[in-house]
């Protein structure tokens, strides 16, 4: 990966269908998130869809999929699959896994394995869809290696599109995905690399609290047009975490070109708009120097 020919990084990508076809979420929660993010056009990509895309745009991306399995039933994309797409496609591609924490000691085992043979550089965790508070000790297995290998722990904040509208949320609850959570998994791991994903509504506060007090804790701006993003947002961007926020779309329910058409209004100080987009992206993966 040529970094100096990049625009950006993309933090926040999904690999949301499998080479077979089969998608991490059931129909009802898939078409009732295309329905939030008023989805246009093809919803589902593959992985090298996705790298398509990315390539023609001179970006990188981030990917991974969700592993919910025991709160869902459904079973993810999996691990593997991202980890070796993502490898054929190295110069626009950087591998994230999902393990499901209820899984246990066999997750960590996973979660060791994943980066000894495919380097993986994070783990995404969807607190509210796998039906965990982050500060559970049970996840603390998982946080142990992912801090050991040098990896990322990203975390989904804030309220979800999955499940909206949907009778009782799909059984989705909010309260799992409030960043005060991860606070304490900030401070019972020090130097574990965590990312806040989202404009965190309705604990917007909470999170720049945490990003700003424990210094391993950044923000992505995934999942919201920047025109909605609250004014403390833009402000603590431009300030106290000019080296902590990043950028990051959600794709494919929500597009790069549509995130940056509207960052590009927003009033983001010129000096601070590289590191945002792709500056502190690359050293928080490693693919600069600190």
């Amino acid at each position: 990966m040529n970094i100096d020919d990049l625009m950006a990084i993309d933090v926040h990508t999904h690999a949301e269908v499998s080479s077979r076809g089969h998608s991490s979420l059931a129909d009802d929660l898939h078409d009732a998130s295309s329905a939030y993010f008023k989805v246009e056009g093809k919803r589902k990509p593959t992985i090298e869809e996705t790298a398509a895309y990315y390539r023609e745009r001179k970006m990188a991306a981030v990917i991974f999929t969700v592993d919910a399995e025991s709160a869902t039933g459904t079973p993810p994309v999996p691990n593997d699959e991202v980890a070796e797409a993502a490898a054929a496609n190295a110069d626009v591609l950087i591998p994230f896994a999902s393990l499901d924490p209820f899984r246990g000691k066999a997750a960590v085992r996973e979660a060791r394995r994943l980066v000894d043979e495919y380097g993986v550089k994070g783990f995404k965790f969807h607190p509210s869809i796998q039906g965990f508070f982050p500060n559970d000790r049970m996840a603390y297995g998982l946080y142990e290696v992912i801090e050991e290998t040098g990896a990322i722990a990203l975390f989904h904040t804030g309220q979800t599109g999955i499940g909206a509208g949907v009778p009782g949320g799909g059984g989705i609850r909010l309260k799992y995905s409030n960043p005060l959570h991860v606070d304490d998994v900030a401070a019972d791991f020090p130097h574990l690399k965590i990312i806040l994903a989202h404009p965190s509504f309705p604990w917007q506060d909470e999170a720049l609290a945490v990003a700003t007090h424990k210094p391993g804790v950044h923000i992505d701006l995934s999942g919201w047009s920047p025109k909605y993003f609250p004014p403390q947002l833009v402000q603590y961007a431009n300030t106290l975490l000019k080296d902590k926020v990043l950028f990051g779309s959600d794709y494919p329910v929500l597009t790069p070109d549509r995130w940056l058409a509207d960052f590009a209004k927003l009033d983001i100080k010129e000096e601070v708009r590289p590191r945002i987009l792709k500056e502190n992206a690359a050293r928080l993966l490693g693919l600069t120097k600190p």
